[in-house]
């Protein structure tokens, strides 16, 4: 048990690292207010009582049973720094417990929705295929190099999903002035005209779009959900750009619905990664790939950080978080996106 007068934080932060999330002055300022017992995310079950007993915060996102909750009586928040909630501790009992669950993942819907612009404009405009060509000494010039080009400013834009990353998504695309429908069926259809988008059924932003984004969780309710007939209702020559999770689409039917010539592609995640060096995608015209690198800058990585020492000074002051998202009684449990690997 520990003699120190400092409220105890519990730090299994996989796949995320302190030096990670804080920079240096945030870490010193996170040492100073807080003991810090660093642990494996495996290894918190099996705590000494008396430790787990102290600890008011878990910052992580480590397997957690009902018996070692029942033991934490002090605990009262778990800072989940993966961004994925994931279905490994008893989140009713949480909730009963008045025990706070929220995650740091709002930090990297900027950095996703400003690859996903780079990526429509890309496929709007082909510009890396246009530097192959011009490094390989092919190039076209002018009009030539332009025969598949459009604008994204002015188009018809659909986007799945309408959370902290959708948002961003529409506020990068807003100078562009995109006719712009939504469909979330979590979302309230007020809260979306708000936003200045139409709310839309899935088979309207599929049809009417000539560049759909797909940025939503994936659910126990959407695993797999677009496939052939989805990619067949779209648009002939219209953009599909995946920067969420590769578990909501059927992934051999999206590389069939480019290889067909029917649309083209982007995405910055795959069904498993890292991607076996044979994969079929690695070589698919009109498919432009990126390494799950969307959201992966120091600085999305160190405001998780900052996240953490505002919400931890609210609710050491008996205050509720607010700068970190709150897992939800009602959809907690139908979550279903895969832990990452690497940071």
């Amino acid at each position: 048990m520990s003699d120190s007068k400092r409220p105890l934080v519990i730090s299994a932060p996989e796949p995320r690292t302190l030096d990670l999330i804080f920079t240096p002055s945030a870490r010193k300022i996170f040492g100073d207010r807080y003991e810090i017992l660093e642990a494996e995310a495996a290894q918190v079950d099996r705590l000494p009582d008396a430790i787990l007993e102290q600890a008011r915060y878990i910052v992580g996102q480590p397997p957690l049973s009902r018996p070692t909750l029942e033991k934490m009586r002090s605990l009262r928040c778990i800072f989940n720094v993966e961004s994925n909630l994931f279905n490994n501790m008893p989140y009713d009992f949480l909730f009963e417990r008045g025990i706070h669950v929220v995650t740091t993942g709002a930090v990297f819907a900027e950095p996703v929705a400003e690859l996903g612009l780079a990526m429509a404009l890309n496929l709007a405009r082909g510009i890396v295929d246009a530097d192959i060509d011009f490094r390989a000494g092919r190039e076209l010039w002018g009009g030539d190099g332009n025969r598949k080009a459009r604008l994204l400013s002015g188009s018809d834009v659909g986007i799945i999903g309408f959370g902290d990353l959708g948002k961003a998504l529409n506020r990068v695309l807003s100078g562009f002035r995109t006719r712009t429908k939504v469909f979330d069926p979590w979302m309230p259809p007020s809260i979306l005209i708000e936003h200045g988008v139409q709310p839309a059924s899935l088979s309207d932003v599929l049809s009417q779009s000539d560049f759909v984004f797909i940025v939503t969780s994936v659910t126990s309710e959407n695993e797999g959900f677009l496939g052939t007939d989805a990619f067949a209702s779209m648009r002939p020559g219209a953009a599909f750009i995946l920067l969420s999770r590769a578990g909501v689409v059927d992934f051999p039917a999206l590389m069939e619905a480019v290889r067909s010539g029917h649309i083209v592609a982007a995405s910055d995640v795959f069904p498993e990664e890292p991607l076996a060096r044979d994969h079929p995608v690695r070589s698919l015209p009109g498919f432009l790939r990126s390494a799950h690198r969307a959201g992966a800058l120091d600085i999305a990585f160190t405001r998780m950080g900052d996240m953490v020492l505002e919400d931890m000074d609210l609710v050491d002051r008996g205050l509720p978080p607010m700068r970190s998202k709150r897992a939800e009684r009602e959809t907690v449990s139908r979550m279903r996106s895969k832990p990452v690997d690497k940071n």
